[in-house]
């Protein structure tokens, strides 16, 4: 089933502006606004969110406009320096989020996230992080994933705060309660509605089309149609400039999933040999199928180092043709490589100087492409002696930094994800327990090892500056084997609580 996300920036001319200026733009409290003319006359083209709060609106004049907001800031409207910048983004976002992206001009873009969104981590947390990184870069920002791009293009407007997933298959549920300006109408016509008694979307969908097209015209009805899915509405998607493509279209359409499949091989061989010329390795590769109907069924795959060799391209490719649903059959292939890196050249060493490392980027990447890039990941260590904050995940195949495992005291092999309180019979200040009661189960100590003190990192928070944990290695009458902690030293309450803590278990 297709998926659309609409990203809805509602101060987008506004935030780009600040972004320009930098450190002599206005603080955020005062209300800004861009101008533009209309005939003679200068009107608001754009407002910010202060603007917005004192009742500024596009189109309003700015004579009225200062007098509604003393301190007004005004500065001149860059229509054609917004699009390019809206361009720029939906190029970012082609790259890093989904294979068909678009620009919404004046104020959103479209993303086709059809079988993308399981690289994220799902929908809501695509949605979730798309939103917080162009918080990050001060771009205020609404997201909505529906069924099709009206339904997403309504969702992001009127119901996102910030952001909102329908449901697959929602129809017009999730679309009845929505204003009629929800609908993409021409100027006027909701007002025309209105005069008749007509609010919301659900009070057109209960009308008989005919007397609606006979007195509003045909492109009420099209937009009704295009937000339930019954007329197709298709995604142009934005093209980098330099992006290095194999294409082949067929006389008669294919859908058997073995033709599917000696196609991607051919298609692959050819992106891989354009690569190779230039030098360049494919990060991450779109396949493009577009069936007969005009709707179009996209593969994406990525790679943990660029990649130029056909076999390696042409399998991670095939391991995803699931997902393919050809329909009546597919006129044209296209495989683009939308993200691409040099190749590093590395010279072979003889294994009578130095032992050979296994190549496991190829069993990475499937991986990675079945689970999504979150899933397959590596534990690095981190310059910290707080045990919870020592470990850190990177990609798999990443190098890492410069910091080493702590190897003057063991750690355990499993670190549990929050220490977990326990009840524990010890001696204060310096003895290990006696006995604990994790789980609802008392263990006797057998033996133990410790303390081993931590103290908090006061420079990452004020309230560590005299926290301390004393950490022990203990084993039970089973044999096993505990690492377990009392927050403070024992004497003095500010260091910490006293309570215990069991936080990891030895193998």
């Amino acid at each position: 089933m297709t998926r659309v996300v609409s990203l809805f920036l509602p101060t987008w001319p506004t935030d780009r502006w600040r972004r320009k200026a930098g450190n002599i733009a206005p603080p955020v409290e005062a209300p800004l606004v861009l101008v533009g003319r209309s005939g003679s006359r200068r009107i608001v083209l754009a407002a910010d969110a202060a603007a917005w709060a004192a009742g500024l609106r596009v189109g309003m004049p700015i004579a009225a406009a200062q007098v509604r907001a003393p301190g007004l800031v005004l500065r001149d409207a860059e229509p054609k320096a917004d699009a390019e910048a809206l361009e720029r983004l939906a190029l970012w976002l082609l790259q890093h989020v989904a294979p068909i992206v678009a620009p919404d001009p004046p104020e959103g873009i479209l993303i086709d996230s059809t079988g993308a969104d399981h690289l994220h981590g799902g929908e809501a947390a695509m949605l979730d992080s798309l939103v917080k990184r162009l918080a990050l870069s001060s771009v205020a920002a609404r997201a909505a994933a529906a069924d099709t791009r009206g339904a997403a293009h309504a969702l992001a407007r009127h119901t996102a705060r910030p952001t909102f997933v329908a449901p697959p298959g929602h129809g017009a549920s999730v679309l009845a309660s929505l204003p009629l300006e929800a609908l993409r109408l021409p100027d006027g016509m909701a007002s025309d509605l209105r005069v008749l008694g007509f609010e919301r979307i659900g009070d057109l969908l209960a009308q008989p089309r005919a007397p609606l097209t006979r007195r509003f015209g045909p492109e009420l009805v099209r937009r009704i149609d295009q937000a339930l899915g019954d007329v197709a509405e298709p995604i142009e998607p934005v093209r980098p400039p330099d992006l290095v493509e194999a294409r082949r279209a067929f006389a008669e359409p294919i859908a058997a999933p073995e033709t599917v499949a000696r196609h991607i091989g051919r298609l692959a061989a050819e992106l891989g040999a354009a690569l190779e010329t230039r030098g360049l390795g494919a990060r991450r590769l779109d396949l493009f199928c577009q069936r007969v109907d005009n709707r179009m069924q996209v593969i994406r795959v990525g790679t943990a180092r660029p990649v130029c060799d056909a076999r390696r391209l042409t399998r991670l490719l095939r391991d995803r043709i699931e997902i393919i649903a050809p329909g009546l059959g597919i006129e044209v292939m296209r495989l683009a490589a939308t993200v691409v890196e040099p190749m590093v050249c590395r010279q072979s060493v003889s294994s009578l100087v130095e032992e050979t490392v296994p190549d496991v980027s190829d069993l990475v990447d499937l991986l990675a492409n079945r689970l999504g890039a979150q899933a397959v990941y590596r534990a690095a260590p981190r310059a910290s002696d707080v045990p919870e904050r020592s470990v850190e995940r990177i990609p798999a195949l990443e190098t890492g930094t410069s910091a080493i495992w702590p190897g003057h005291w063991p750690r355990p092999a499993r670190l549990l994800w929050r220490p977990e309180p326990i009840e524990a019979v010890a001696l204060l200040p310096d003895h290990p327990p006696a006995s604990f009661t994790w789980r609802g189960v008392r263990r006797r100590v057998r033996r133990a090892d410790g303390p081993e003190r931590v103290f908090g990192e006061w420079w990452a928070r004020d309230a560590e500056r005299v926290a301390v944990r004393d950490y022990f290695r203990v084993e039970d009458e089973a044999g096993e084997r505990y690492w377990i902690y009392r927050a403070g030293d024992g004497e003095d309450a500010e260091t910490g609580s006293h309570r215990w803590f069991l936080h990891g278990v030895f193998g």
